[in-house]
């Protein structure tokens, strides 16, 4: 039976729901504003004739550098209206690292947050094909600065009073059609825009619906950026299928996480990377039960503190595997149990996978771990390449199926295991070792606030990796490195025992809150670099 995508667009489910909700609340932002289900359909209306009057036609490009307000939803919707694509890009980038997406992406439009005007200092706009760079509404001041050579500026305000086009300019686009084009973190070389059909974006949120069993009268509450597939995609998406309410903050804060989930009473959440144990390590209070939270989606979760944050807020994780280019693939079921790395079954009527070896491409036996590979089922359910990067999409959909990079496995009950970014799997002395296994024991450790482990390669390592930990610590102050290690020793298997310490006071992160490891390899065995055979310490053997 062939599945029925012909209402799998973002522009149809909008219009789906202002009829079926109108005036009811979909969206709340931290600055105090709101967008009903209705009123975001009505004024991206309004939106999309103005785009055209500014020349923007099907298939242009229409770039947000925007924080977490009603604008980022509202351009968004306004473009895909007008079969435009619309292009978020990390609120983190500047200059050089801004740049490089400008110039792939080719915006005939920019919409720009008011307090993220500077990023945009030393860029040449020469080559680019602009309309106009608009300020979102905010401490504006009176006369805007030109952003980009050659590109008028304006408030968001005075962009919504221009007129706007005569002509019949709305469009329904198909679920085939190419909604956004969303950067990869770009962390081993020039961000990648992955283009993203209509189908593929509304299966993200149909995937939580399922999962969650949503229902209108669930709460999402929203700490991830917008410009990312997470909150973006599996959040709002799910939340406006399901016809729930949404409450978006523009960042993400351990301390104020209970609170503003009992205020907004959230029902489900997510919580990527370093939020979940970051808010498990606040101090509990007599208010950690006292919410309607029921489920929290949080990628990755580890023995050292998994079970307890349950415990402790009442709550019930699940876990997944997924990224922007292939959609989730699986999800972890409620008699599951909760174990790190555990990514439950693959959601076969969609996706095939397969645990393969990273230099051959041939399948290895069941358990063993491998570079997970996938390719879907449903066609324009899954990204359609790289928007004008040829050989990197080639590279990537090698032998006909789609390379994550990512390294996992496959247990007995054939639900895949997410081991660790093939990048950061370390090779020592015939074992590989999973850094994220390293940081979850440091990171227990007292004096350790976070973690960041990789290897290196030192000339007496005989071609293979050392392990070094990259600690932040109080003020990055040194710490008893002996005792760290004997800590380690009792906890780890004696080839993971790091050989390198290093202390920090903080650890470079994406906008997500994704460690960025890549310049920790390029930095080394640097002057404040503890080596352990310098003391003479030696791991006893069991």
């Amino acid at each position: 039976m062939t599945l029925d995508k012909s209402t799998w667009t973002l522009v149809d489910l909008a219009r789906r729901q202002a009829e079926a909700y109108g005036d009811r609340e979909f969206m709340t932002f931290e600055q105090g504003t709101r967008l009903t289900f209705a009123g975001l359909d009505t004024d991206s209306d309004n939106l999309a004739r103005i785009l055209a009057g500014l020349g923007v036609v099907p298939g242009d490009r229409v770039l947000a550098l925007l924080k977490n307000r009603a604008e980022f939803m509202l351009v968004m919707l306004a473009t895909m209206k007008l079969g435009g694509i619309f292009v978020p890009v990390n609120t983190e980038l500047k200059g050089a690292f801004l740049q490089h997406q400008l110039m792939n992406a080719e915006p005939r439009v920019v919409f720009v947050d008011a307090e993220l005007s500077s990023a945009f200092a030393g860029i040449e706009g020469g080559a680019l094909n602009l309309s106009g760079t608009v300020y979102v509404a905010g401490d504006v001041d009176d006369s805007l600065p030109t952003v980009l050579a050659g590109a008028p500026a304006m408030t968001f305000e005075t962009f919504s009073a221009l007129a706007p086009s005569k002509d019949d300019v709305l469009v329904t686009p198909g679920p085939q059609d190419i909604a956004c084009i969303i950067y990869t973190s770009g962390t081993t070389g020039p961000a990648k825009g992955v283009l993203m059909p209509h189908a593929h974006c509304y299966l993200f949120g149909r995937r939580i619906v399922e999962r969650l069993s949503m229902t209108p009268d669930d709460c999402q509450y929203i700490c991830m950026p917008l410009f990312h597939t997470m909150g973006l995609l599996l959040q709002v998406v799910s939340s406006w299928i399901s016809g729930g309410r949404v409450y978006c903050i523009e960042r993400f804060s351990p301390n104020r996480w209970l609170q503003d989930i009992r205020t907004c009473e959230a029902t489900v959440t997510n919580a990527l990377g370093v939020m979940p144990e970051f808010i498990f390590r606040t101090p509990p209070t007599e208010y950690d039960r006292d919410h309607r939270l029921r489920k929290v989606l949080a990628v990755p979760i580890a023995a050292e503190w998994g079970s307890a944050f349950e415990e402790r807020f009442g709550i019930k994780f699940f876990q997944g595997y997924g990224m922007t280019e292939v959609n989730l693939i699986c999800y972890t079921a409620d008699d599951d149990p909760l174990t790190p790395g555990m990514a439950g079954k693959i959601s076969d009527d969609f996706f095939e996978v397969k645990i393969v070896d990273a230099e051959t491409d041939q399948p290895v036996p069941p358990g063993e771990i491998g570079e997970i590979v996938v390719r879907p089922k449903e066609p324009f359910c899954f990204s359609q390449g790289y928007f004008r990067m040829p050989e990197k999409t080639v590279e990537t959909w090698r032998n006909l199926w789609f390379h994550t990079g990512d390294a996992g496995r496959f247990d007995e009950q054939d639900r895949l295991y997410f081991v660790d970014r093939i990048r950061d799997r370390i090779r020592r002395r015939g074992e590989n070792i999973s850094s994220f296994e390293i940081e979850q024991v440091l990171n227990d450790y007292p004096e350790v606030i976070e973690s960041a482990v990789i290897g290196i390669r030192v000339d007496d390592a005989g071609g293979e990796d050392e392990v070094k930990a990259c600690i932040v610590t109080e003020g990055g102050e040194d710490i008893d490195n002996v005792a760290l290690l004997n800590y380690c020793a009792e906890r780890m298997p004696r080839f993971a025992v790091p050989r390198f310490v290093e202390a920090m006071k903080e650890l470079s992160k994406t906008a997500t809150g994704k460690i960025q490891k890549e310049p920790l390899r390029k930095m080394g065995i640097s002057e404040h670099t503890w080596d352990r055979e310098s003391v003479g310490y030696k791991l006893a053997r069991h």
